[in-house]
């Protein structure tokens, strides 16, 4: 394969965001940012199939990065966590995956290139 300076760096993918790429936290944003009033501690926990544990530390994680915001409230008397997307944490989840569509476009490319076929990615069924 040649080189040639067009291509420098072609495939570095600066967009996929180290605190992001990761398959909790990833799941933790995704969450997050489809119920954008926010989601209780224990109903994200249900959603991101994690335990106590890991999702206090991917949230602690997330919220040093600015990308989360962590309330605690009260509901009838009882302690609540809500855990909300920040307008920040949004900017940076949106680039990850247009980063992420790069990362798909460029493999599809490659994919039909050397098999000769015409045909999309999918995502598994699993």
């Amino acid at each position: 394969m040649k080189s040639n300076s067009s291509n420098h760096g072609r495939f570095a993918y600066e967009g996929l965001d180290r605190v992001i790429h990761e398959r909790a936290r990833l799941s933790i944003l995704t969450s997050l940012v489809t119920n954008p009033k926010g989601v209780t501690f224990n109903d994200l926990k249900q959603l991101c199939s994690l335990t106590d544990g890991n999702l206090s530390r991917h949230l602690s994680v997330l919220e040093e990065s600015n990308m989360v915001e962590i309330v605690k409230q009260q509901d009838q008397n009882r302690p609540q966590t809500l855990c909300r997307i920040t307008a920040a944490g949004r900017n940076r989840y949106l680039i990850y995956l247009s980063t992420l569509e790069r990362v798909i476009q460029d493999a599809t490319k490659e994919t039909k290139r050397e098999t000769g076929l015409d045909r999309k990615l999918k995502p598994s069924q699993a």
